[in-house]
């Protein structure tokens, strides 16, 4: 029997999803196929409704190697795990002769874990464990996710904190997980053999294709324990937000709670000198905390850097005495131990960093109004260590519907850490840039209306003009709007007057779940959503409930982030433009993203308004819009409000 070729499968494919063959998924599809044959790199920009799933899984299949998958988020893995991959397997059996397996995986901490269901959680102010269904009132709403946590124990295959439904809070789900850190292990665990995190690894490691998020992909490549199995395609969909999740776990906090805890977890393991040494290194440590300012620390003032020396030292005397230490009193004294110790390496790993003071590194002071100060230290830029540990013994496909900004690939790829496009050199990365455009006519299906004729935005102050012209378009396009907004203050401000100015319902993100709101916005055409960074990129809703996005202002990091700054200031000092490599290029994605929410069907009509003057008048203006779908543009007041009144007539005459 012939081989079948990559058209007859992707189209078996495409049929079984109830999809339409688009041609740039067929360009996709035949690139990601030449990636992987040549063990090159690529990055695809594939725009909504173009089916990039289906563009890479075909290929992938096909091949017949092990692919890992990584996406930024959970609707996206859902959809792949439980509806592409089975119904695309099922396609493809007949023609490939073989039934391709798939499996998913994340980080320990999204399981639910067996020994703290049964033996308890190590209790950090007395001996022993607590039952936490004993301590939990039944009545209470943590009482409550706790029972029906242990009722859904018994009947769930993945204990997958994602399959529970509805979810549970963070602080419930804590209470019957387990970080890698913290976790026993299988062979020294009673429950050893009936591990839901441990049958998720089993699994993966049988599987053909492993479905999982960035996160457990950065700390694959960040720690160095491969936690994924041996696999020869790495495909990363939503790659825009791969350099900000690989940041994160990059990350490293100290706070005064989280040392008081470990100083609590560690008290009776260890022999008193060592206790009394990290408890006096934790009140000094608390004291410098209580007098933190907010920002970036350029050189570590000098009463902190004795404080993280002494908290350093101390952890690391309480690491030596945990080991040899044993007190009778203390029940089920291997997990109690094994929390203890995953808190205080934590707390000697962020000290050490923090003192050594790697030039590489970013230190800086937060402040919450809840949570009081924290100490941060992030990598100055992760594109060397993407570089390093993404690129080599693989080929690697990155994919998003946002990877081309302001015309090219190379903003993206160099915060990759790639070079430019076709450099050539021995150690130096090959890839290729693809575009497969969109199956939407941009041209005919939006409008991106700049609101010139308003007052540039200040930092601070209000924005009457603003609110009026926000107040006018909604009015125009009969609500259907999605606001997003740079600031959680101003989506707030523009809700209060807006709900006193227009007879529509406005919804703000915060008041209610984000699933909740966005099903309500889609519900009711009149309804208006206003809300911050989630809905720039987590809004799906086509049709008529959607037909006016609008942006308050250009999202530029703010002037105080201290990790943008540094990004910014270090782009500078080896002679590159930092504003645009850093913060324009940060903008450019976020609009590209929110731009994005407008026309996400073939029927879609409507108007992205931005009412930031600066996108029309600003030098950077050309390279932001640039980096936007191709609607037609325009500046024009009367223009943009006549075309939302002319949608929104047609909408409702069809009913709608």
């Amino acid at each position: 029997m012939t081989k079948p070729s990559l058209p007859e499968l992707l189209h078996a494919a495409v049929t079984a999803v109830g999809g339409v063959e688009r041609p740039g998924q067929v360009t996709m599809a035949e690139a990601v196929a030449e990636a992987v044959d040549d063990n090159s790199h690529l990055l695809v920009q594939a725009g909504t409704g173009t089916g990039k799933s289906l563009g890479y899984l075909v290929p992938a299949l096909a091949h017949g190697e092990r692919v890992v998958v990584a996406t930024a988020t959970l609707a996206l893995q859902r959809q792949l795990v439980e509806r592409d991959l089975p119904r695309t397997v099922d396609a493809l059996h007949p023609l490939l002769r073989r039934r391709p397996e798939f499996a998913m995986l994340k980080g320990r901490s999204n399981y639910l874990c067996l020994h703290r269901l049964h033996e308890g959680v190590p209790q950090e102010e007395e001996d022993g464990l607590f039952d936490q269904f004993e301590a939990a009132t039944p009545t209470s709403k943590l009482g409550k996710d706790l029972l029906r946590m242990r009722d859904w124990a018994d009947e769930t295959e993945t204990g997958d904190r994602d399959d529970l439904t509805p979810g549970v809070s963070d602080r419930a789900w804590g209470q019957l997980s387990v970080s890698s850190r913290e976790c026993l292990g299988a062979t020294k665990c009673a429950y050893g053999a009936e591990c839901f995190a441990e049958a998720a690894r089993e699994r993966a490691k049988l599987a053909d294709v492993v479905v999982t998020n960035h996160a457990l992909l950065a700390i694959d490549a960040i720690e160095g324990a491969p936690v994924l199995p041996q696999h020869e395609v790495l495909i990363v969909d939503e790659a825009h937000e791969l350099v900000s999740r690989v940041t994160g776990v990059a990350t490293g906090e100290l706070t005064p709670g989280q040392v008081n805890r470990a100083v609590r977890r560690s008290a009776k393991l260890v022999n008193e000198k060592a206790a009394d040494s990290l408890q006096t290194a934790s009140e000094t440590f608390e004291r410098v905390m209580e007098l933190a300012l907010p920002g970036r620390l350029e050189e570590i003032p000098e009463d902190l850097g004795y404080a993280l020396m002494a908290l350093r030292d101390a952890a690391r005397t309480v690491i030596s005495a945990l080991g040899s230490t044993r007190d009778k009193s203390v029940q089920d004294e291997d997990a109690v131990r094994k929390q203890a110790l995953a808190a205080v390496e934590n707390i000697h790993g962020v000290a050490e960093r923090i003192t050594q003071g790697s030039e590489y590194d970013v230190v800086w002071y937060e402040r919450h109004d809840r949570f009081g100060a924290s100490l941060r230290v992030a990598p100055l830029s992760v594109s060397g260590l993407l570089r390093e540990k993404l690129f080599t013994d693989r080929s690697v496909v990155l994919t998003s519907a946002t990877l081309k900004l302001g015309g090219d690939f190379n903003g993206v790829g160099a915060s990759l850490g790639l070079a430019p496009e076709g450099t050539e050199g021995e150690d130096v990365p090959q890839w290729k840039g693809l575009d497969v455009g969109s199956p939407f006519d941009y041209p005919k299906q939006g409008i991106l209306y700049v609101a010139r004729h308003l007052a540039t935005p200040g930092r601070e102050g209000s924005r009457d003009d603003m609110m009026d012209e926000l107040a006018e378009l909604v009015e125009a396009a009969g609500g259907r709007t999605l606001g997003l907004f740079s600031s959680m203050r101003g989506a707030q401000a523009a809700a209060e007057e807006l709900r006193g100015r227009l007879d529509k319902p406005i919804l703000l993100q915060g008041e209610e779940t984000l699933g909740e709101l966005i099903k309500a916005f889609s519900a009711d055409p009149e309804t208006c959503l206003f809300g911050t960074l989630s809905l720039w990129q987590g809004v799906d809703v086509p049709g008529a409930g959607c037909q006016l996005v609008v942006m308050d202002r250009i999202p530029f990091p703010r002037p105080d982030d201290p990790l943008m700054s540094a990004r910014q200031k270090a782009v500078e000092q080896g002679g590159g433009n930092g504003f645009m490599a850093v913060a324009a290029t940060h903008a450019a994605l976020l609009m590209a993203q929110g731009a994005g929410r407008l026309v996400r069907a073939t029927g879609d009509r409507g108007v992205v308004a931005v009412l930031d003057p600066r996108l029309a008048n600003a030098r950077y203006g050309s390279y932001l819009r640039a980096s936007l779908p191709d609607f037609w543009y325009t500046t024009d007041r009367g223009q943009a409000r006549r075309s939302l009144a002319a949608i929104d007539a047609a909408a409702k005459a069809d009913g709608k």
